[in-house]
C-alpha cells in the first residue's frame, strides 16, 4: 500500500480552544501528531507545540494523526489524572463528524442514534490495522445521518455519493470509528487504512473530526462543552 507523504504543518501561535487554570484544549489540524512517534521525523506534535507556549501542559488523550479537532490537556498532574479517569470512566461524552462513502440512513437530523456493537482486534501481522473479530475487546459506537450529497472529490475523479455522520464512541479502542464504519459498509472517505480502493477518488484528508467533547470540570465541577468547527 502507497502511503502519502506526511504534510507538512505550518508552525504559528497557538490559540486554545479553552483555557483556564486546570485544563487547555486545542484544535488539532489532520497530519499532525499528538505526541511524538518513533523516529526523529516524528517529533513534531501537537504536545510538543502546546509546551513550547504552556510548559506545565500534559497530554490527556490521543486522536489519530490524520484526524483533526479537540484535544484536551491537563495543566497539572492531578488534573490529568482527574481527567484520564473520566475518560475510562465514560463520563466524558465525545462527539465526532465523518463524511462515509455511499447513502447511509438519511433520514431526518433528528433520528434516533443508531449503534455498532462489534468487537475490535488488533490484526497483529497487519498493524497497525484493526479488525472486527470475537476475540476482540467490546466497541460500541453511536451514529446517525445528517447529511448526504454528491461529494466533490479531487481533480480528475468524478463525483461520489456520500453521508455525513455524527459519531458518538461508548468505548475508545484504536482506530474504532475507522474499524466500525469499514465494517458497516461505509468507511470513512480519505482512509489510506481502511478504505484505500476509495482514496484515489476522495478527498485529500481523512474527513474524520473531533466536533466536541463534553464533561464535568473536575474542579469546578461546572459542566464543560469544548467545540471545533468541522473543516470539511
Amino acid at each position: 500500500m502507497q502511503f502519502p507523504p506526511p504534510p507538512q504543518i505550518p508552525r504559528t501561535r497557538l490559540t486554545p480552544l479553552y483555557e483556564d487554570e486546570h485544563l487547555l484544549a486545542f484544535d488539532k489540524p489532520s497530519g499532525l501528531l499528538c505526541v511524538p512517534g518513533r523516529g526523529p521525523d516524528k517529533q513534531d506534535c501537537l504536545s510538543g507545540r502546546v509546551m513550547e507556549q504552556w510548559p506545565d501542559a500534559l497530554i490527556v488523550h490521543r486522536l489519530d494523526m490524520a484526524t483533526s479537532g479537540v484535544v484536551l490537556l491537563a495543566r497539572s498532574l492531578d488534573m490529568q489524572r482527574a481527567m484520564s479517569s473520566a475518560f475510562a470512566s465514560r463520563a466524558v461524552q465525545k462527539t465526532y463528524e465523518a463524511v462515509v462513502a455511499g447513502r447511509l440512513g438519511t433520514k431526518p437530523a433528528s433520528q434516533d442514534w443508531r449503534e455498532i456493537d462489534a468487537p475490535i482486534l488488533l490484526d497483529w501481522p497487519n498493524r497497525p490495522i484493526h479488525i472486527i473479530d470475537g476475540a476482540g475487546k467490546q466497541s460500541i459506537t453511536l451514529w446517525k445521518a445528517i447529511g448526504s450529497s454528491g461529494i466533490t472529490s479531487r481533480p480528475g475523479a468524478a463525483p461520489m455519493d456520500a453521508t455525513r455522520l455524527s459519531l458518538r464512541p461508548v468505548t475508545g479502542r484504536t482506530h474504532q470509528l475507522r474499524v466500525h464504519l469499514k465494517h458497516l459498509g461505509h468507511p470513512i472517505l480519505g482512509d489510506v487504512l481502511y478504505a484505500p480502493e476509495f482514496v484515489e477518488c476522495s478527498p485529500a484528508r481523512l474527513m474524520l473530526h473531533a466536533r466536541s467533547l463534553e464533561f464535568s470540570h473536575p474542579a469546578s465541577g461546572h459542566a464543560i462543552e469544548i467545540s471545533s468547527p468541522v473543516p470539511f
